[in-house]
Formats: C-alpha cells, sequence, structure tokens
C-alpha cells in the first residue's frame, strides 16, 4: 500500500488548481510550442495579444516586437529587468513599417486586466548552461513575469529558504534568460509562503496576508497559501501591482528592486481613494489616517501612494508637500523620494532648506512638485503660499507635529504675545489642500484633524509578517529600590507626570509631579545601584552572547540624571572611555575602516544647554559633534555601544542592530510605544528586542497598547515567559539524550569535556530524524535563553546543559556548512570548547583547509590515511563531503564541465546517506562505504587534475579541449580529435589575448567582440560542422569562468 505524502509535486497541484480557479489556463511546459528549450517567451500568446488589441499591427511589425523583446541582455540582470520594466509600465512606441501610417503606442501588458491573456505552466524545460525546469511560470501575454520554486513542508531537511537558494543562486547562474522579464518570485512550503524580488535577500521576501477575493485574511498555515494566491495573483489586483507597485530608484549601487509588502499595497490604494473622496471644494480636505506600527515600512508606502497621486489625471497635476518632525527623518525620507524621480513622474523633487526656501518654491506654484520639509519651517506666519486645491500635504509621525492649532497666550511684563502651533500656520499657507497623516501611535486628535484611520497596520501583524521582532519585558525595577514603598512611590509619581501631563490645562500640576519624580530617581543610593545593575546586566548578556553586536541604549529621565548616571557607570568601568575604532574582536573590512571612526565605548547624546557645567558642556560637543555620534552607532562594529539620552534618538532613530534598551525615564503612552520600537527592527538573527524597565513602565505600555490594538499586548512578553520556554524546551532535549552519559561534560577535566561533545555529536547524527529534532530544538532554546539570559532562577546545571547543547549544535552546523551561525553567539567558554572540539581526532586539520594559508596537498597517500583515522564515522563523513564540496568550488572555476560531472556524483552518495535505512545507523561500516565513495572521488579529482600532461597541451588547453569534446558528443557530430587539440590551444590563446581588453567582472559589451572572434575562429576549423548558437555560448561561459577565477586549481 503507498503512504501518501503531501510532498512538493502535491503542493505544485494544489497551486495550479488554486490558481485556475481564479480564471488561469494551465498548460504543461512539453505543450508550448518553441523552436528551442532556449525560449523563454511564449510566442503564440504575445502574438495572439497583440493581433487581438493592435488589429493595425503587420506581421512584420509583430516579428519586431518579439525581436526587441528577445533580445534584452542577460549580461547585466538587474539593468536588463529594470530596462524591461520600464518598457511594461510605460509602453512603447512603434514605427511604422508603411511611413504614411502613424505610430502606434502599444503596452506589452495591458492595465486593464481583462484584455491580457494569463498562463500557468509546470513542467517549462530551459536550457541555459544546465537545463533548468521552474517549478510553476505566470505567463502574462506570453512574457514570464513570475516564478515559483516549492518545497515540501514535510521533508524535515529542506525549508523555504532552499527554495530561496535555487532560484537566487542555480536559477539565476544557469537560466538567466527568465529574470530578464521576472517581475517577482514566490516561494512556498504550503505552509511558509511569502514574496519578493529576486534581487533581494531572502529577509525582504515577506507573506501576503490579506485578500480582496476572500475573507481569509491574516490566515496561517496552508490557508495563508491561498491568502497569497488570492490576493497577489487576481487579475485586477496583480495588473496593480506590476503597474504602481514595484519600485527601481533612480540609482542603485546594490541592485535595490522592491515588490511591496500588502500592507503598502492596500494601504497606498486606501489613502489614494479617500484623498480623492474628500479633495477641496467638494470634500473636507481630511485625507485620512495611515496607523502603521513602527518599523513596518510608511516611507515606501508614502512613496506609492505619491505615485498613484502624482499619475492621476483627476488630481490635474499635483503639488505633494511631504512634512517630517525632525531633520534626520527629512533626510531619510529625501534621500528615498529624491532618488525616485522616474517612479513619481516628477524631476522636480526637494527638500526645502529655510523658510525663505520654502516662500520661493511653493508660493504661488500652478503646478507639480514634491517637497519635503519639516514642521518647524512653519514655527511662524508665513503668509498664503497657495491656495490650489490639488496640494497634497502627507504628515509623517502625525500625531508629533499636527496637534498644535491652538491659541497659546504668552504674558509678559507689559504686553500679551498670542501665538499658534505649526499646524495653524501650515494650514494658513495651503487652506484648500487636503491632509494626510502617518503616524504609529493615533491618537483621538490626529483623527480629528486627519480624518477616520482608513488602514491599520498593527505590531501584532508586523511581527507576524516577520517585519519586526517581538519585544521582550524585564523587570529589574526592584534590582534599584530595596524599599517596595519606594516602588508604590515611584509608579504614583509616574502615573501623575503621564496622566496629568498629558491635558496642557494640568500642565502646572504636572511639573509638580515630575518634580517629585526627578528628585526620587535622582536619589544618590539609588543610581549607585542603577550603575552597578546596568553595568552587570550589560556584561552578562555580552558574556552570554545574548547582544548581537553589543549596541544598547539607555533611556535617562533628564539631563542632571543621565549626567551622573554616566559618571557612576565609568567610575565603575573606566576603560569604556577609552577611544578606539572598534573592539579587539571585531575585524573591520577596508571599506568599513572608512566609515568607522574612533569613539568610547559608552556616550552621553543631548543637546547643550548654555548654562552646562564645563565638564557637561565639552562632553556633549557640537551640533556636528552629535550627528558624528549618530552615524556611528549606526555603524554595526563602531566601538561606540552604549549610548545614554534623554529625549533624543528615542523616536525615529533607526539601528537595526539595537536589541537593548534601558529605561529610567516616565514617558507618556504615544511616545512609550515609539521608544520601545527602537528595539523591534529585524537584522540577521535577531530573535528579539528586549526591554530593561528600571521604572515600572508595564501598566503604561498595556495601557498604551492597548489603545491602539487589544491584540498588541501579545508581542511583549515578560522574561519570565522566555525563561519557561527554554527550559520547557531544555526538558526535551534531555529527552533525546536520556541514553547520553554525561559524566564526562560534567568532570570538568577539559579533555574529558570535549570527548563528551564530540560523542554527543556522533550520537544525535546516528539518526536524521533525531537530529533534525535537535537542531529544532536548540534554535528555540538557543533563541529564549538569549533573551533570559540575566534570569536569576536559572541554576547551574541548566546553563551547563544549555551551553552543551548549543555547543554540539554549532558543531554540527560546523561539519556540515562550513559555517556556523551561532560561533560568536554563544558563552566565550564554551565558544572555546568549540573550537577545541573541532581539533579532536584530525578534524581540525581538514577544517582548516578553507583557510589560504594551509598549503595541505589533499591527495597524498598520508593525508589520506591522516583522514582514515578519525573514529567517529558520521564525523568523518560530513568532514569529508564538507571538504570535497570545497574542493569542487575551486575545480569548477578551471573546469566548469568535469566539475559539474563531480558534483552530480557527490549528490548521488549523500543523497544515498541521507536516505539510510535507520537500522544501519550503528553500523559504522555502512557509513564507512559512503566515505570510501567519496575518497573515490577524490581521487577521480586528482587524475583528472593531471590527466592533461598525458594530452601533450596545458591544463589550461585542456579545458577548453574538454569543453570541446565535450559538445562532440551533445550534439552527435564527429571532430578528429588532433584537430580538436589544436583548436583547444588556439581557443585558449584568443582568450588569453582579448582578456586583457575584456573586464570580465564588469561584463561589459566589449564581450560581443570577442565573441565575434570566436565565431570566426571556429568558423575556421569548421567545427562544429554544422551551427549551433550554444557551442558559442558554452564556450564563452567556460572562457569567461577561467578567467573570472584564479588559474591556480588547488
Amino acid at each position: 500500500m503507498n503512504t501518501i505524502k503531501f510532498d512538493e509535486d502535491k503542493l505544485e497541484k494544489s497551486v495550479i488548481n488554486l490558481i485556475e480557479n481564479i480564471g488561469y489556463k494551465h498548460s504543461r511546459g512539453p505543450s508550448i510550442k518553441r523552436e528551442s528549450e532556449k525560449e523563454v517567451l511564449i510566442e503564440e500568446d504575445l502574438k495572439k495579444y497583440l493581433v487581438k488589441n493592435y488589429a493595425d499591427l503587420s506581421q512584420n511589425e509583430i516579428k519586431k516586437i518579439l525581436f526587441e523583446l528577445e533580445s534584452f541582455s542577460s549580461s547585466d540582470l538587474y539593468e536588463t529587468n529594470k530596462k524591461f520594466y520600464k518598457t511594461i509600465v510605460n509602453g512603447k512606441i512603434i514605427k511604422r513599417e508603411d511611413p504614411k501610417k502613424n505610430d502606434i503606442f502599444l503596452n506589452l501588458i495591458s492595465k486593464q486586466p481583462e484584455k491580457n491573456i494569463y498562463r500557468i505552466v509546470d513542467q517549462f524545460k530551459i536550457f541555459g548552461l544546465e537545463k533548468r525546469i521552474p517549478d510553476l511560470i505566470i505567463y502574462i501575454n506570453g512574457i514570464p513575469v513570475v516564478i515559483f520554486e516549492f518545497k515540501s513542508a514535510i521533508k524535515v531537511n529542506t525549508n523555504i529558504y532552499d527554495a530561496y537558494k535555487q532560484l537566487k543562486i542555480r536559477y539565476m547562474r544557469d537560466i538567466p534568460d527568465i529574470f530578464k522579464y521576472n517581475l517577482f518570485c514566490i516561494i512556498s512550503d504550503g505552509v511558509d509562503n511569502r514574496s519578493g524580488s529576486i534581487f533581494s535577500s531572502f529577509e525582504n521576501f515577506y507573506s501576503w496576508r490579506r485578500s480582496n477575493l476572500d475573507n481569509e485574511n491574516d490566515a496561517e498555515g496552508l490557508k495563508s497559501l491561498k491568502t497569497l494566491l488570492n490576493g497577489m495573483l487576481n487579475k485586477k489586483d496583480l495588473i496593480k501591482i506590476i503597474f504602481d507597485f514595484i519600485y527601481f530608484p533612480d540609482n542603485s549601487d546594490d541592485e535595490e528592486k522592491i515588490l511591496c509588502r500588502y500592507p503598502q499595497f492596500y494601504g497606498a490604494l486606501s489613502l489614494f481613494n479617500n484623498i480623492q473622496k474628500n479633495l477641496k471644494p467638494n470634500g473636507s480636505g481630511k485625507g485620512g489616517t495611515y496607523f502603521g506600527a513602527t518599523g513596518c515600512g510608511k516611507s515606501h508606502t508614502m512613496l506609492f501612494l505619491s505615485r498613484l497621486i502624482m499619475k492621476s489625471k483627476s488630481f490635474g497635476s499635483p503639488t505633494i508637500i511631504l512634512i517630517t518632525d525632525r531633520t534626520d527623518l527629512d533626510d531619510q525620507l529625501s534621500k528615498i523620494f529624491e532618488n525616485s524621480k522616474n517612479f513619481l513622474f516628477d524631476e522636480n523633487i526637494s527638500s526645502v532648506e529655510s523658510r525663505n526656501d520654502l516662500k520661493e518654491k511653493l508660493k504661488d506654484r500652478k503646478s507639480g512638485g514634491i517637497f519635503l520639509t519639516t514642521i518647524q519651517k512653519f514655527s511662524e506666519d508665513i503668509g498664503l503660499l497657495s491656495d490650489r486645491n490639488n496640494i497634497i500635504v502627507i504628515a509623517d509621525e502625525a500625531h508629533r507635529t499636527q496637534l498644535n492649532l491652538e491659541q497659546k497666550v504668552q504674558v509678559k511684563t507689559d504686553s500679551l504675545k498670542t501665538t499658534f502651533g505649526f499646524a495653524k500656520y501650515l494650514r494658513d499657507s495651503f487652506p484648500n489642500a487636503t491632509y494626510v497623516g502617518f503616524t504609529g501611535t493615533p491618537l483621538d486628535e490626529t483623527i480629528n484633524i486627519f480624518g477616520q484611520i482608513v488602514e491599520t497596520y498593527t505590531m501584532t501583524d508586523s511581527v507576524n509578517d516577520k517585519i519586526t521582532v517581538p519585544l521582550v519585558r524585564e523587570d529589574r525595577v526592584a534590582k534599584v529600590w530595596t524599599d517596595h514603598k519606594k516602588i508604590i512611590e515611584i509608579e504614583k509619581y509616574y502615573e501623575e507626570s503621564i496622566n496629568e501631563g498629558a491635558n496642557i490645562y494640568q500642565i502646572e500640576h504636572s511639573k509638580k509631579a515630575n518634580a517629585k519624580m526627578k528628585v526620587v530617581l535622582g536619589d544618590e543610593d539609588r543610581l549607585e545601584k542603577l550603575a552597578a545593575d546596568f553595568v552587570n546586566h550589560y556584561e552578562t548578556r555580552q558574556a552570554e552572547k545574548s547582544s548581537y553586536t553589543s549596541k544598547a541604549m539607555f533611556v535617562s529621565s533628564s539631563r542632571e540624571i543621565a549626567f551622573k548616571i554616566y559618571k557612576k557607570i565609568i567610575k565603575l568601568r573606566p576603560e569604556w572611555t577609552k577611544v578606539m575604532h572598534s573592539n579587539p574582536d571585531e575585524e573591520l573590512s577596508r571599506f568599513e575602516k572608512m566609515k568607522v571612526k574612533a569613539s568610547p565605548k559608552i556616550k552621553v547624546v543631548m543637546t547643550r544647554d548654555k548654562d552646562d557645567e564645563k565638564e557637561l558642556y565639552d562632553l556633549l560637543g557640537s551640533k556636528e559633534y552629535r550627528e558624528e555620534l549618530a552615524k556611528q552607532f549606526k555603524q554595526e562594529k563602531s566601538n561606540f555601544k552604549i549610548a545614554i539620552v534623554v529625549d533624543m534618538w528615542i523616536t525615529g532613530f533607526d539601528v537595526k542592530f539595537l536589541d537593548t534598551i534601558y529605561i529610567d525615564k516616565p514617558i507618556e503612552k504615544h511616545n512609550l510605544i515609539q521608544t520601545i520600537s527602537r528595539v523591534n527592527r529585524k537584522f540577521k538573527n535577531k530573535e528579539s528586542g528586549l526591554i530593561v524597565d528600571y521604572i515600572g513602565i508595564k501598566k503604561q505600555m498595556n495601557l498604551a497598547l492597548a489603545m491602539f490594538d487589544g491584540k498588541e499586548r501579545k508581542n511583549i512578553t515578560d522574561i519570565e515567559e522566555s525563561y519557561i520556554i527554554c527550559i520547557e524546551h531544555l526538558k526535551k532535549l534531555n529527552l533525546l539524550f536520556s541514553e547520553f552519559d554525561f559524566t564526562d561534560y560534567f568532570s570538568e577535566i577539559p579533555i574529558n569535556q570535549l570527548e563528551s561533545l564530540n560523542r554527543a555529536t556522533e550520537f544525535i547524527q546516528a539518526n536524521k530524524d533525531y537530529e533534525s529534532l535537535f537542531m529544532r530544538n536548540v534554535m528555540i532554546l538557543k533563541n529564549s535563553y538569549e533573551i533570559s539570559s540575566t534570569y536569576e532562577k536559572y541554576i547551574k546545571k541548566e546553563k551547563n546543559l544549555i551551553h552543551f547543547y548549543i555547543a554540539v549544535r554549532t558543531i554540527i552546523f560546523k561539519l556540515t556548512k562550513k559555517n556556523a551561525p551561532d560561533i560568536f553567539e554563544i558563552n566565550k567558554t564554551v565558544r572555546q570548547m568549540v573550537e577545541n572540539a573541532i581539533k579532536c581526532d584530525d578534524v581540525e586539520e581538514i577544517y582548516n583547509l578553507n583557510d589560504p594559508k594551509n598549503k595541505i596537498n589533499l591527495f597524498e597517500t598520508d593525508y589520506i590515511n591522516k583522514i582514515n583515522k578519525i573514529k567517529l564515522p558520521n564525523t568523518k563523513f560530513l568532514l569529508l563531503k564538507n571538504l570535497l564540496e570545497t574542493q569542487l568550488k575551486k575545480f569548477r572555476k578551471i573546469n566548469k564541465m568535469k566539475s559539474t560531472n563531480f558534483a552530480n556524483k557527490l549528490n548521488k552518495v549523500v543523497e544515498r546517506y541521507n536516505d539510510r535505512d535507520p537500522e544501519d545507523v550503528l553500523v559504522s561500516n555502512v557509513i564507512e562505504d559512503f566515505s570510501d565513495e567519496i575518497i573515490e572521488i577524490y581521487s577521480n579529482i586528482n587524475n583528472e587534475t593531471n590527466d592533461y600532461k598525458k594530452t601533450n597541451i596545458s591544463y589550461e588547453e585542456k579545458t577548453f579541449y574538454d569543453i570541446l569534446k565535450s559538445l562532440t558528443v551533445k550534439y552527435d557530430f564527429s571532430y578528429p580529435d588532433s584537430k580538436l587539440k589544436s583548436l583547444a590551444t588556439e581557443v585558449k590563446i584568443l582568450i588569453d589575448v582579448k582578456s586583457k581588453l575584456v573586464d570580465w567582472n564588469l561584463k561589459t559589451d566589449s564581450k560581443a567582440a570577442l565573441k565575434v572572434d570566436l565565431i570566426l575562429l571556429l568558423a575556421k576549423f569548421e567545427y562544429p560542422p554544422i551551427e549551433r548558437d550554444e557551442v558559442f555560448k558554452e564556450i564563452l561561459s567556460q572562457a569567461e569562468n577561467f578567467k573570472v577565477n584564479s588559474p591556480t586549481l588547488i
């Protein structure tokens, strides 16, 4: 009886069925007519679309369109893809074959969804450098716009990242032509489903958890796949995504192409529709409020919205004014918008430098333009600038910039002075504009001014979509106050200062509450304990490697207290004032050395006051100095690790790798959300942000979160919860190792501990299912321990076992993946143990072959004998596999074709090792057989390396001889061997001469000249007898491969 498994094939069929349900035609690849498997367009569909929608086109004109489309080069995929996308969204003009006829403007994809031809294709073989078969391809009018790659959710050894790597590495390398036209990719295992640009990192592939076709919003698991397909691929919304929600900047050094995330898509569309409804004079001028969690990508939502506004005919060449409340936010937006002139259809995009500049650029402007400025430019009445009603004002952080409309009266000795807030003067300058508010903390006043919330994207949504990381709170109030009454007093003053300070008519009472709070928080005894606890907590997290880059922010309640706490900290750790570029353990690259400047480890970041004492005045520095501090804090490896702040940097200051914030300040609800969100940014392996609470913010935090979304409280957990999770998984791991003898590890004798680690590694690798279960559980254990490592309930044995399991996981990573994501993130002592464990049983010598300083000859008999001495069969096999993969990479640089053959042999051995019978796992002879097969492949590579000596040609010439010989077999033609050797020699000479003129790395068009010379040379030798373009392509590919890389084989 066959077992039914929901594997990749079943997943693919399910997706095909779901896409057919939304109106796509399904075709099998073999049924599609093509002249060659090299072709990636479906010409029949494109011709049919053109004939249907542009009936006046002649057959020759259609052929010309096809030829131009096929002629896009794949040598620089990013620039080609950008150029193709521009053709899609802007359309193209077709010069007529008959000069008497008018030119035709056409779109290769129509903006009217019903006019296009949609097809979903599987089993579509594509021949490039290698033959590849993408799992599924979405075609519109014969153009491959979306590529799918699947992995099975039931396979423990594969995940969605493997699907990403297959697209990014294998497919882009082997079948680049299909990516010339690709708009985005979808990767899925049925449960985890994401979309993104092929030029994006894996971290920038995101889920799509909303659809206009069904009610499965926020769906999880298998339902989320249907939501993604219905949400992105329904014809109406797919066309919108294609034309308005894929972003290429004007200039990019790092191949930036952004596919919108679903909150950006629905948010921009909803705001656009609401602005249209409320445009003056018939509307209210309230364009609506967008509530988006801090860190969720509001800047690009503004960008997509601006595009919709600027291209819409209903606005009649509008002007957009973007308002922020701080210069650094203005700079961030300016960088994006000023590099998006093509995307926004307007060359006039600029920042406003001053009030005079504001008047000059905006007064009586008739149309167009996008201007970015700060609200402070409207700190006084500058008069009417324009009464046009097609001006759209977009306010970032609207809760801070736009609520001060009220009149203020200042009483002076002999007069009264009446003033108004920034927002009032702004509205006086543009009385008929429509105002749109973006905020992460919507207050009632925000909604009153900008209109209803038209879209909401909460912290819960952002965490679920893996756009930001969850937050964890650690309560350390009791660490700085032993007197419980004082804790109650702090909570009372906190509540008074927050609640009363929120009402402007109670501001004087609020000042009294804050004054009391200042006395309590500034108590010398408390500050002594606070400084000591901070140092201990910070250093414990560093020792446990719980902090990724050691960056921390300490939020103090006042300038005076900030300075005091700084002095007490450096008294405990004077070495933190030493000025250095980086920590001695962190090596700077050449590029980083240009960016990183020498700094102390800890700094106070505040503005100077004219009445500051000299020591504080000198410490704080000038405005330029503070700007440089901001740059240094944003450098991952800068020695500047700890920033003590009061008001600066707690809102709108983004440092992705900041993972710990210490709060010793009463903060009002809306600013509290902004402040704690400093640590919610996503970064590499960062799993959470830690909030260390010295003042008792839990109640205010929960109130603030509940005010915006009742679900939010789920996203901020107490550290005890992480401790509980850690202990639960520790128990599971202990069960897995119930038959393992820990005696040597707990003996505290180093050599015994090392042997125990190696035995444990072998023990858990004996069964692949157990190994997968172990690796998953240790990952959760490690993540929860990183958060809770400072929690005091841990006992010594628990910590020892936690580090033991992390160490075993790290060793397995090193053996199987050549690197270990944990290796610099674990306890220093255990890290050394891992390194020492690797040195046991001759493992070190093998592992260190990646070191360029290592001159070992792999093929010496003595070295193979060393390998054979390794007593741990699984370890031996994995090291040999690791080593052979490394050598194949080197070999591929010289001889791509032969290395592919060897790689295929290795893959078969590894597959049989992974699929070995569980009953054989304890029989070391079975695994030894696998190791012997790998050694045999080594031997074959060695023979291949020396084989050229028998042919009377050089090794470099032999690489071309091999490919020329293989092509005779592949395309079934005969060619004299002696003539083949002569041709290989001539090809090598030609490549050597031309390579001096060709920039192989930059892939410039000068390669075209080389291709011409190569064609002439092959023609001279009458090779091949029948012309085949694939022959030239493969020889060119080998030539490029050879010359880009070092000519040294091993």
